[in-house]
């Protein structure tokens, strides 16, 4: 399936803004079954200065700054990208979970190396208590590593309630595990917490999902949303995806941008701004499938 991506980024502010200076994670990865095949980014105003960089985890990132007074700033990012099926084959016989827990500390190869580094903490992901007897029921002693993947997975489909209104960006995985709603982020968010609670290597995904229109109704321009899931290093297969908001392992379906430790490390525009006040965020996406 290939897709035609247009994602658009607004913000009005109450007052002009006399200088900016931006990061953008809006250009999608390319892996095996995974291929960005074109981008183009349009922002207005017209930026002094940019630069595309990778940063630490191999995210391709654009770092622009405007120098001109603007009420307004339009960040449209328009991607192509070809996807052919899932990044990696899930193994018909995986490891113990708690095999490949207590391996990680002592695998010294690049891949283990990549994967240990997932197991702790980060500024918005903690490890606990909580998170561990949560997830225990979906991991006990010897169960192969995908068994209870998905069973974890799919107990947080079952258990948590989607409500764009309950959280915000800010939401700590402890809020969302004690209330027990939230959105696509807060659910990776929590799914992560649970993995490296346990002592596993599990990182947070951005991208993009299809989405489809009730029966009977159009499909509507721009009704389409960023999302997020989760990566879980399982040795000999690779990082194993997983969609928790949809209890479902990400195929053809998902976009991938960018990886990283949480949200804050691929959020897909942040930056800094002087002047401005307050600001109106508008966001809008459009992933159309190409015949």
């Amino acid at each position: 399936m290939t897709y035609q991506i247009v994602h658009k980024t607004t913000y009005t502010y109450k007052q002009p803004v006399s200088f900016g200076t931006h990061v953008a994670y809006l250009i999608p990865r390319s892996q095996p079954h995974h291929t960005c095949m074109s981008h183009e980014l349009l922002i207005t105003p017209n930026p002094a200065s940019l630069r595309e960089r990778l940063d630490y985890f191999g995210n391709s990132f654009v770092f622009f700054t405007i120098r001109e007074p603007h009420e307004e700033l339009t960040i449209e990012a328009r991607s192509r990208v070809a996807v052919d099926g899932p990044l990696v084959t899930w193994p018909e016989c995986a490891p113990a979970w708690d095999e490949v827990a207590r391996s990680l500390p002592s695998d010294l190869s690049e891949a283990g190396l990549d994967a240990y580094q997932f197991v702790f903490e980060s500024p918005r992901v903690s490890r606990g208590d909580a998170f561990a007897a949560y997830a225990s029921p979906s991991f006990p002693p010897g169960r192969p590593l995908t068994e209870a993947l998905l069973n974890l997975t799919a107990r947080i489909y079952k258990d948590f309630r989607f409500d764009s209104k309950a959280t915000t960006v800010r939401t700590s995985p402890e809020e969302v595990l004690r209330s027990r709603k939230g959105v696509c982020q807060d659910f990776a968010h929590l799914q992560v917490a649970c993995l490296r609670s346990l002592g596993l290597g599990a990182r947070y995904v951005s991208g993009y999902i299809r989405t489809y229109p009730p029966p009977g109704r159009p499909r509507l321009v721009g009704a389409d949303a960023s999302h997020a899931w989760v990566s879980v290093y399982c040795p000999g297969a690779g990082w194993l995806d997983l969609d928790p908001t949809n209890n479902l392992i990400p195929s053809e379906s998902h976009v991938k941008l960018a990886w990283g430790r949480d949200y804050g490390d691929v959020s897909p525009v942040r930056g800094v701004i002087l002047g401005g006040r307050d600001h109106k965020l508008e966001v809008g996406v459009d992933m159309e499938p190409l015949e």
